[in-house]
């Protein structure tokens, strides 16, 4: 295959909007708080008083994850055409609507349909969207930027889950999405219309740079690329769902076992922190491939280990602290192999089938714990399986920059 084209980064005085950046950080806490967090509080409360199936309802929200995950491919062409102003302004509009949709569903498939709108909404006001936007108007400085914004992000849970519930008790799951489609509106419309109004940087490739996105696609590196996030996508989110059950299997208390979650939902966003310096210290490569191994590891010493509790905390912790940093490897995954002249078409792309395998996740790990024979050996499981995510993160680097001896471009 030829050489891709690598993107110029953008002259140290050019882009850089900080009003976007810090807007950025309060929408997609918003967002992600409101069309995300907010489902797995409600969830009982919606079942239990319209009798509609917990399997039907998870249903309906995973059907708005798989949306997210084609739609993003769409979101990644308009906004490296266009930028993210017009895609995220109407991605919060659609957003409000679908909550609307969701509130006064009267029967299951007006929920359904509410959820179904929610998913191009979720693809065009989540990480995907925002990550292009900084990519593009902060290079060669964007990891910076992309911490700060998944930092913000990962307050999301922190701040919604508990509002959630608050209002639940007040207005039950009806009046409380109702309520937050009204903040989703009143913070993300305006912030998205009003901040993200910078020039859109064009991207000029360099002498070395170097064919279409589509020759990006169906290249070898980028097929095992998408295998090996896909496979680590569904080993991470089983993880997340198992662990309470896990726990419980063993004799721990729900309380302990939702306070151990908690903390490595903790160890997640502090582990971002470190992201920086280990760009600077590793290749693209070798980084990806050492975080999944990492998660392999913990998870298989979750398997494993029974306890004491501080153990099983402190492995859910690590757990979490390499998730964080998954994301962000995932983000920067698509400049540092190939460039950003494509980013967005690229990242929505290579985000489709981990997001799908992130929705399927909690169903499938039910059912193989089921089948297994309990969740220790599902935890076996998802540790092979990511060791052969792993092993594909090795096959991933473009074959004109095979080395590893230098360091990350960013």
């Amino acid at each position: 295959m030829p050489p891709v084209a690598a993107a110029r980064p953008l002259a140290p005085t050019q882009g850089r909007p900080r009003r976007a950046l810090w807007a950025l950080c309060l929408t997609q806490i918003t967002s992600w708080g409101i069309l995300y967090y907010a489902f797995p509080v409600l969830n009982a409360q919606i079942t239990a008083t319209t009798g509609w199936s917990p399997r039907a309802t998870t249903g309906a929200f995973s059907l708005a994850l798989v949306g997210s995950a084609l739609s993003g491919i769409i979101v990644g062409r308009v906004i490296d055409s266009r930028g993210p102003r017009a895609v995220m302004t109407a991605g919060s509009v659609l957003g409000a609507v679908s909550l609307t949709v969701i509130a006064t569903a009267p029967d299951l498939t007006v929920f359904f349909t509410g959820w179904a709108l929610a998913g191009p909404a979720m693809a065009a006001t989540f990480y995907q969207p925002a990550f292009a936007a900084l990519t593009r108007w902060w290079a060669p400085d964007h990891v910076r930027a992309l911490t700060v914004v998944t930092l913000a992000g990962g307050l999301a849970s922190t701040a919604f889950a508990p509002l959630t519930a608050t209002l639940a008790d007040r207005l039950g799951w009806r009046g409380t999405y109702l309520a937050l489609a009204v903040v989703l509106a009143a913070v993300t419309i305006p912030a998205h219309a009003t901040a993200l109004n910078a020039p859109w940087p064009a991207v000029t490739p360099t002498v070395e740079a170097h064919g279409e996105a589509s020759d990006v696609a169906r290249s070898r590196p980028f097929a095992m690329l998408v295998t090996a996030l896909t496979l680590s996508a569904f080993a991470t989110y089983a993880v997340v769902v198992a662990l309470v059950p896990l726990m419980v299997e063993r004799g721990f208390s729900l309380t302990a076992a939702a306070l151990a979650l908690g903390l490595g939902g903790a160890g997640q966003t502090l582990g971002r922190l470190f992201y920086a310096l280990l760009a600077r210290r590793t290749g693209p490569r070798l980084r990806l491939a050492v975080l999944i191994a990492g998660g392999g590891l913990t998870t298989a010493a979750l398997a494993a280990v029974p306890g004491p509790y501080p153990l099983v905390v402190a492995l859910s912790m690590t757990t979490g602290m390499i998730r964080g940093n998954l994301t962000l490897a995932q983000a920067t995954a698509v400049t540092e192999r190939w460039g950003a002249a494509h980013y967005g078409r690229l990242s929505g792309l290579l985000g489709a089938l981990p997001t799908a395998a992130g929705a399927l996740a909690p169903f499938a790990s039910t059912a193989l714990a089921g089948w297994l024979g309990g969740y220790p050996h599902l935890f076996a499981l998802l540790a092979a399986v990511a060791a052969v995510a792993a092993l594909a993160a090795t096959r991933t680097q473009p074959n004109s920059k095979q080395s590893e001896e230098g360091k990350s471009p960013t």
